[in-house]
């Protein structure tokens, strides 16, 4: 069975809604597994993610999806600790040829989410593992998804605490795609 982890850190509840949603288009995919993955306060010890259990899931998925808030232009620093502490995992390459993707939910409609996403993608490259963006274009669709354009990831606007709807019908959109190529590849790819 194809595994897809969901690891995110949600403070106010908005990326925790974007985060459902691309559990639920993880959903829809037979024979696919899904683990929410939360980032919790008690994961942390004096500024450092430790939660080795959290970690060693994450080791046996075929793909991860990364989520966080956009803060000051960039990932949350729980977000970031949980990068920081990913980095035994890189020196083995442990997650090399597991696919990834991310999402990311700001206040401001030009928030700098997209820093956010590229943060995530390059945290991906570092591992070795297979970024997955969307392949809609910008706001130009008929069903009205990627209403803000960012091909790297699912990216949300919440002015009123509120996440826009075609926002969260993009991140179900993501969590579908993911899981439909990690699905078809895992197996080929685990022979390299």
């Amino acid at each position: 069975m194809t595994i897809v982890a969901v690891v995110y850190f949600s403070e106010s509840g908005s990326t925790q809604a974007l985060a459902r949603e691309v559990i639920s288009g993880i959903s829809t995919v037979e024979d696919v597994k899904v683990m929410e993955c939360q980032i919790e306060p008690w994961d942390m010890f004096e500024g450092r993610f430790d939660n080795d259990e959290f970690m060693c899931l994450l080791d046996n998925t075929d793909a991860i999806v990364f989520g966080s808030p956009t803060y000051m232009g960039g990932v949350s620093a729980q977000f970031k600790a949980f990068a920081d502490a990913t980095s035994e995992r890189w020196d083995s390459q442990q997650w090399r040829n597991k696919f990834c993707a991310g999402f990311t939910v700001g206040s401001c409609l030009n928030g700098d989410q997209t820093n956010t996403i590229q943060y995530m993608a390059t945290l991906a490259s570092q591992h070795g593992m297979l970024w997955v963006g969307l392949d809609i274009a910008g706001g130009y669709n008929s069903v009205g998804l990627n209403r803000l354009g960012c091909q790297l990831g699912a990216v949300g606007h919440n002015p009123e605490g509120e996440v826009h709807r075609s926002d969260l019908d993009t991140a179900k959109y993501l969590g579908r795609r993911v899981a439909i190529i990690a699905k078809a590849c895992s197996i080929n790819l685990q022979a390299l």
